[in-house]
């Protein structure tokens, strides 16, 4: 598949449904138009073939993964995703695996009120999706990571540790089990959560990419504040519990694995029913923002365990793993 089929294909099956959206693809750049009263908030994640997906993941998966990851972002932000533009590098551009790249994109937009307006394509060894997502909020509601308090809870959504095991399975994915198959669909197609259903009631947030303890350690440094968690509280779905065994192996997921695409927030615990009640999704205490500052771990008897052993393991592009 050519570059312009390529773009023409894009336009012709995700036509613009926002009225907001005043010019799309098919000109030198978008125009869009943001609700008044509202600010807009923009990321870009890169995915690249053997370092966030493996070789071999199916372009349906990729699209999909592609587009999840920067909805995150977003939601981590308190933001209504808005608009997409999708750069592709790859060696070659063939049309089944565009059209399947494109089926993942579309899946992972769903029912939500986005247009992709835009992007690039070039020709390159290493397969490469850089999306960047664009969302709107009202002015001022934003979820930062600067804003967490003394005595807030520490919260996440979901369950942690299921992408981690989802790629050791991946190898032997021709053979696995019932479980070992929805730990590698947590990897491949992540769920991203509804982050505009905590405007109000979070006080800070962050997505968990790269890890719980990686991640909430940027919440603490920007807020200069510190937190207590409680590993055994770290919420585990049944499919990891029943496919890692061993309790230190799985509490090391949980508490270091990349991909989960979670969200980590921070909260009054007057807030914590209001916003269990507003997610589509569990909720679960995890531990408490303390004012010193740095990251303590204990278990459920209150042992405090060795934060350097446990936290080593979050993931940094550019530590040389």
């Amino acid at each position: 598949m050519r570059e312009f089929e390529l773009i023409g294909a894009l336009r012709e099956r995700l036509r613009p449904r926002r009225a907001d959206t005043r010019l799309g693809i098919g000109d030198d750049a978008a125009i869009l138009a943001p609700p008044p009263g509202h600010e807009l908030v923009v990321t870009t994640d890169t995915l690249i073939g053997g370092r966030h997906f493996p070789h071999d993941t199916p372009a349906a998966d990729i699209g999909f993964k592609s587009v999840a990851v920067n909805l995150s972002d977003l939601a981590a932000m308190g933001a209504d995703p808005a608009w997409l533009t999708v750069a592709l590098a790859a060696p070659v551009l063939r049309q089944a695996w565009c059209h399947a790249f494109i089926d993942g994109a579309r899946e992972a937009i769903g029912a939500r009120d986005i247009d992709i307006v835009g992007g690039d394509t070039t020709r390159s060894e290493t397969l490469t999706v850089a999306i960047t997502a664009l969302g709107t909020l009202p002015q001022g509601s934003a979820l930062r990571r600067d804003a967490a308090r003394v005595g807030d809870l520490v919260a996440v959504t979901g369950t942690l540790g299921d992408a981690a095991a989802g790629l050791a399975c991946w190898p032997g994915r021709a053979q696995a089990g019932a479980d070992a198959r929805a730990l590698i669909a947590r990897l491949t197609r992540p769920t991203p959560r509804d982050g505009m259903r905590l405007r109000g009631l979070a006080h800070a947030a962050i997505d968990v990419s790269d890890g719980l303890l990686a991640d909430l350690g940027h919440i603490l440094a920007a807020s200069d504040v510190g937190a207590r968690i409680d590993v055994d509280a770290l919420p585990a779905s049944p499919a990891l519990t029943r496919h890692v065994v061993d309790s230190r192996q799985r509490r090391q997921l949980q508490a270091t694995g990349g991909d989960d695409y979670e969200l980590c927030l921070t909260l009054a615990p007057a807030d914590l029913e209001r916003a269990r009640a507003a997610l589509n999704c569990p909720l679960t205490v995890i531990g408490r923002i303390e004012r010193a500052t740095g990251l303590r771990l204990t278990d459920a008897t209150g042992r405090v365990l060795d934060t350097q052993a446990l936290s080593r393991a979050g993931w940094d592009h550019f530590d040389g793993r």
